[in-house]
């Protein structure tokens, strides 16, 4: 299994700290965090990354420092956003999920089989030649997965990948989720989703307040946000 750690870490923005003198050991398969609007939460996961860098203290990644090796940390950790117009580049859905492996040094035969495998997996593959960004909100995180998981990442950190969905193209990521099996960390406001998890960690003004099982963890933070 991946192994994150964060030693006593912080981060700033201008003279507000975000994240304050947290310390962590993920290891479990399938990880959530919660927490209010500005505790701090999506901004631990950007350092998992690389996406934001620690003002004090040391993230790392399999044992490699996320600041001083960033490009190998990538290739490591696949990053899925909330909008998924985010990270949507290439005018069609094969291209775009064809578009993360331009630098794996495969050759195009080995690229384009793992890319129809992939569009295949998330059931995207009668819409590989539709324009990217006319897909509905739904298939749009299926492909911002997909061009994620082509890249045969260990680590898929995803910050509030359901928010903008509907119910039922919500339970569909949720359902993929369930069938990784590469260490998954997720940030999210959407409780549910987060129940069938290993360890869920709780996010309040900057610092880890709850760490536990999905239950107790859950029902620490209803009773914060009451």
């Amino acid at each position: 299994m991946s192994g994150i750690r964060f030693e006593d870490v912080s981060h700033d923005f201008g003279d507000e700290r975000v994240v304050d003198h947290v310390t962590l050991e993920l290891t479990e398969r399938r990880v959530g965090i919660v927490g209010a609007n500005g505790s701090g939460k999506s901004t631990l996961a950007r350092m998992i990354n690389g996406l934001v860098t620690p003002t004090e203290g040391r993230v790392e990644v399999d044992g490699l420092d996320v600041a001083r090796h960033g490009r190998e940390v990538r290739r490591r950790v696949g990053f899925v956003f909330t909008n998924a117009d985010t990270q949507i580049v290439m005018p069609t859905v094969r291209e775009d999920v064809a578009f993360t492996l331009r630098r794996h040094r495969l050759s195009p035969a080995d690229a384009a089989a793992r890319v129809e495998r992939t569009l295949d997996r998330f059931g995207l593959a009668d819409l590989a030649d539709r324009p990217a960004h006319r897909l509905s909100g739904g298939q749009k995180q299926l492909l911002a997965l997909a061009a994620v998981l082509v890249g045969e990442p260990s680590i898929v950190v995803a910050d509030e990948p359901t928010t903008l969905l509907d119910a039922r193209n919500a339970r569909r990521i949720a359902e993929h989720f369930e069938t990784l099996d590469e260490q998954l960390v997720v940030v999210s406001h959407q409780l549910e989703l987060l129940e069938s998890f290993d360890r869920v960690i709780v996010m309040e003004g900057g610092r880890v307040i709850a760490d536990d099982e999905p239950r107790p963890a859950l029902d620490a933070y209803r009773a914060l946000i009451g």
